[in-house]
């Protein structure tokens, strides 16, 4: 059987993880010059040096191969989340204007129609919808949210309110 070397260990515990952190850390350091100007060969050692750190401790080296897919689904997620937010809020001067609240409510449905997919692709929505309502302290859950809402809504009228005081 041929082992596919996308897949192997080798690439995806050593190869990957090194190749990640040598091109960050060498990235940085070219943007940042703090090693100084138009100094290519040390910045690549230092990134070369920090990599193979990287590679010698397992530990170190299982949270960046662990965090990688996280930040892979982290990043699809916030950008159809921002395809989304784009399309409902438009322009200006296209048919929500003047009505800003009906834009924000649409894009929170959406944001609340992405995360609901999300759940569920990810097998976690049973678990949340049985939190939620199927345990025995689900009212007061319901109860500290509606209470939150409350709160931020009053924080949100004093912040909106008039800031004017009286003239006398």
């Amino acid at each position: 059987m041929v082992n596919i070397f996308l897949i192997s260990p080798l690439f995806l515990e050593y190869i990957l993880p090194f190749v990640l952190v040598f091109t960050l850390i060498f990235a940085i350091l070219q943007k940042t010059q703090i090693l100084g100007d138009d100094k290519k060969q040390i910045d690549s050692l230092v990134g070369l040096v920090v990599g193979l750190i990287l590679i010698a401790f397992p530990f170190s080296r299982m949270i960046v191969v662990e965090l990688m897919p996280f930040l892979a689904v982290s990043i699809v997620v916030l950008f159809v989340f921002m395809l989304i937010f784009a399309f409902v809020m438009g322009k200006k001067g296209d048919i929500f204007e003047g009505k800003e609240w009906l834009k924000w409510i649409l894009v929170t449905i959406a944001g609340l129609a992405l995360i609901t997919v999300f759940l569920m692709i990810t097998g976690w929505w049973d678990m949340v919808w049985g939190w939620f309502f199927h345990r025995e302290s689900s009212s007061q859950i319901w109860v500290n949210i509606l209470l939150l809402a409350v709160l931020i809504g009053a924080v949100v009228a004093v912040l909106k309110g008039d800031k004017g005081g009286s003239s006398d």
